[in-house]
């Protein structure tokens, strides 16, 4: 990573709500990717180009987009590592309520970009895991679009 992305990802940090467009969205994808990674506790470092490859797909070969996804999964996997106040069952508390607030982040679950994620664990038992946290996933975004496609078109005309 360049020295310039470096600063931008320093004062993205500090002041994120102000220097990155959509960063609630983003921050919601990095949810998602860091829900997955974290039931692998012996996640490794192709977890997150996987992450990256993704962001590029998503926002158009936009690198800085595409690393902050991938540095913002990364935090969220630490917190919920080092236990700081962000455990797997809160992430997926926080993933429900900010899909109840927001209905249209359902579109942004996208368990395809998350299957690659599935063929770097060793462990049956992770991958089980993992699988179940997809299935998890694609339920919910499934319930939502399906209870709340009213709302969601709302929302997006208004977003036009």
């Amino acid at each position: 990573m360049t020295l310039s992305f470096r600063i931008k990802q320093f004062f993205y940090n500090a002041f994120r709500e102000l220097f990155v467009y959509h960063h609630s969205s983003l921050e919601f994808r990095a949810k998602i990717f860091a829900l997955v990674i974290s039931a692998d506790e012996n996640a490794k470092i192709e977890n997150y180009i996987i992450v990256k490859n993704a962001g590029l797909k998503i926002y158009d070969n936009d690198e800085d987009r595409a690393n902050l996804l991938m540095l913002n999964t990364k935090e969220f996997v630490k917190k919920i590592r080092e236990n700081d106040g962000l455990h797997s069952e809160r992430l997926i508390n926080n993933i429900q309520k900010e899909l109840k607030m927001v209905p249209r982040y359902a579109k942004k679950i996208n368990t395809d970009d998350l299957q690659p994620l599935l063929m770097l664990p060793y462990d049956n038992d992770t991958i089980a895991y993992q699988k179940n946290i997809i299935e998890f996933l694609e339920n919910i975004k499934e319930d939502i679009l399906h209870e709340k496609r009213e709302q969601i078109a709302k929302d997006e005309e208004k977003l036009k």
